[in-house]
């Protein structure tokens, strides 16, 4: 699949009556098109990095080797190959080495044609996630309307497992100082059942969740368990579609920055800000009090330093 840029590249061409070979595009370019897979492991993702980095050499090793060089194992290239779309390493090893020698009769590869290295282009990725969150922010009415919501539901309960516990904590942090009762789950399971049904018995209507890659089964099923006990849930999550936005009542989509070895949240982050901001509008006369009354305690009790 062609990266944005090269897809413009295309239709312009195609509007001009030119053709765009594929061979334009830098080698790093396309080994990091080919492994942009936000559902890759970061045992993968190694693989990948490896690929990007030594590409020259790594082309034409053996899967004992490369897995070797790497430190991981012969399966673990194999599926990493079908994860990509081949259907084998031999299959993949093929394309590498047809990148491998344009890159021979062209230059390095461990650099963009624009002088960028592999954390630079991870910055990229993610100027280009929050400039697509940006357009989605042209029309701000969901947002607001769900931080509405949000605000109106007590308890509120926020959900995130796994990788996604971290923008629970954070949202829910910061949401505890403008509402009064907001409940994290970070725990799957049982736990997490209970957690959502006593939420619905005290009055709750709303679940905030987030599903961010590799998506967990047990966000699936805590989901579920949320609406058949008669909540309504609002997901944050990096794809439109699939079985966790299928089940969802609403779905902010924001991208993941994938570039590295561990997903990156600039845009995930901004989406939960931005519900944050809009849970402080719906109800400015609480969000004022309840603020005022928090400064107070941290200055009654010293919770943060003096500048």
């Amino acid at each position: 699949m062609p990266s944005p840029q090269q897809a413009r590249a295309q239709a312009s061409a195609i509007t001009s009556g030119k053709t765009v070979p594929e061979a334009e595009a830098s080698p790093t370019s396309q080994l990091r098109t080919l492994f942009d897979q936000p559902r890759l492991s970061p045992g993968q993702r190694r693989i990948a990095q490896y690929l990007i980095e030594h590409i020259t050499e790594a082309a034409f090793l053996s899967i004992t080797d490369l897995a070797e060089r790497v430190g991981v194992s012969q399966p673990s290239v194999t599926r990493f190959a079908a994860a990509v779309g081949f259907s084998g390493y031999p299959a993949l090893r093929e394309k590498l080495q047809a990148i491998a020698l344009g890159t021979l009769a062209g230059g390095p590869a461990t650099t963009e044609e624009n002088g960028s290295n592999e954390l630079q282009a991870a910055v990229d990725a993610e100027i280009e996630n929050l400039e697509n969150l940006r357009r989605d922010f042209a029309d701000p009415d969901q947002v607001i309307a769900i931080g509405r919501e949000l605000s109106r539901s007590t308890p509120l309960t926020v959900l995130g497992l796994r990788i996604s516990a971290s923008l629970a904590e954070y949202f829910a942090y910061a949401a505890r100082r403008i509402h009064p009762d907001v409940r994290v789950v970070t725990l799957g399971g049982s736990v997490a059942y209970d957690a959502l049904l006593q939420s619905r018995e005290a009055g709750g209507t709303w679940v905030l969740a987030f599903s961010m890659p590799r998506h967990a089964q047990e966000t699936l099923t805590a989901v579920r368990v949320a609406r058949t006990a008669g909540l309504r849930v609002a997901l944050v999550t990096d794809l439109a579609l699939g079985p966790v936005a299928d089940t969802a009542d609403v779905v902010f989509a924001t991208g993941t920055g994938s570039r590295l070895v561990f997903d990156s949240y600039a845009a995930p982050g901004v989406m939960a800000a931005a519900l944050l901001q809009a849970m402080t509008d719906a109800d400015p006369e609480r969000t004022q009090g309840r603020l005022e009354e928090y400064e107070q305690i941290s200055d009654q009790h010293q919770f943060f330093l003096r500048d």
